[in-house]
Formats: structure tokens, sequence, C-alpha cells
């Protein structure tokens, strides 16, 4: 089944799976060089390669295992429909789009926390899907099928939900919008451009 995955897609999950295997057997490794840092920190540890690189650093088997599972479930439609170059520039932007929202919030809430996880370019994903995909039905606790946009939707809604509420303050919630955010940035601008005719969905 793996191997019916989409280039890009498979790439990724790849890759993330090998630096979580490196991670595992290199434990005291100094990986909070590729971890996000806050800005307001009084070691300045914040590097501008970690808006990337976080994205590829995982805290456990869940936070990676349920990341690869939602991009292995969504990311081949997307890159099926927008083809490899496209769908690996959409998902950098949303990891960038999150990074630099999670900078933004910890920075004017005075502190924040390292932040690791491809969640930000996950729920970009997420977000696209439900755009493109509105009616497909998806299994809401693997058991209740309600339409994508609905799924979606509601998903973003308990993640500011969270996030303002400061509930689950071990996750970073304002990323995961943030990745949404700069999916749909980047879907507008595309349009934008569609109808300039400087760009045509293959």
């Amino acid at each position: 089944m793996f191997s019916k995955l989409t280039p890009a897609t498979r790439a990724i999950i790849l890759v993330n799976v090998l630096v979580f295997i490196v991670e595992l057997l290199l434990p005291r490794y100094n990986w909070g060089l590729f971890a996000l840092q806050p800005l307001a920190t009084p070691d300045q540890a914040f590097r501008i390669w970690q808006l990337v690189t976080y994205a590829f650093l995982h805290g456990g088997i869940e936070h990676i295992f349920f990341n690869m599972f939602a991009l292995y479930v969504f990311g081949p439609a997307l890159e099926s429909y927008w083809g490899a170059r496209r769908f690996l520039g959409y998902y950098f932007v949303c990891v960038i789009a999150a990074g630099l929202t999670q900078l933004a919030v910890g920075y004017a809430m005075g502190g924040g926390e390292p932040t690791i996880g491809a969640s930000g370019g996950i729920f970009g994903i997420l977000f696209a899907f439900a755009l493109l995909f509105p009616r497909a039905r998806l299994l809401l606790y693997f058991a209740i099928p309600v339409p994508a946009w609905l799924f979606v939707a509601g998903y973003a809604v308990l993640e500011l939900f969270f996030g303002v509420t400061g509930r689950q303050a071990s996750v970073a919630h304002f990323a995961h919008l943030g990745g949404m955010l700069g999916g749909a940035l980047m879907m507008l601008y595309w349009r934008l451009r569609s109808h300039r005719g400087g760009w045509r969905p293959t």
C-alpha cells in the first residue's frame, strides 16, 4: 500500500520517519538547534532554518504517527490534483506560515516553548482537501461520516478555542491555524494568478 503513495507525499513521510529514527538513536544530540525556538529567549536561540527543520522533528511515536497518517490519507489526492512540485511548494508554505504564526503569538505573549512537528503543514493539507473536495466523506472517530468541509471547519474552531483558552497548553494550536492561513493565502495567490493568465492547474 505504501508503494501506491504519490512521490512527494512518500518522500515527506520517509524523511520524517528517518529523522525520527535518528532522534531515537541519538537522544543526547542537541536537537534544539533544529526545533523552532521562540524569539523572546535570553540566549537568542532562534535561527532562520528552524522555520523548516522543526517540521521534521517529533516528540514521540504517537506524535509522528498521527501526522504521517493524515499526510498518507490526504496528501495523495492533493498531489494528484496539483502535481508534485506544486504540492511540495504548498506544503512548505504551510509549514513556514505555521512557524511564523507560532513565533508571533509566542512573542506577543512574552515567552513560548520550542515547537516541533509537521502539524502546521498537515493542517494546511486538511484545509486544501476540504476546499477542493468539500463533499468527500471523512469518518469522525473512525465511525461517523461527515463531509470534509464540516470536519475541517469544526477542527479549526476547536483549535481556536483551545488556543484562546490556553487548554492543552503543550499543543501549538496557533501554529495549526497558521498552517491553515498559509494554505488559504497560497491558494488565493494561485487563483489570482490563474485569473491573470499566469498559471493553469495541471
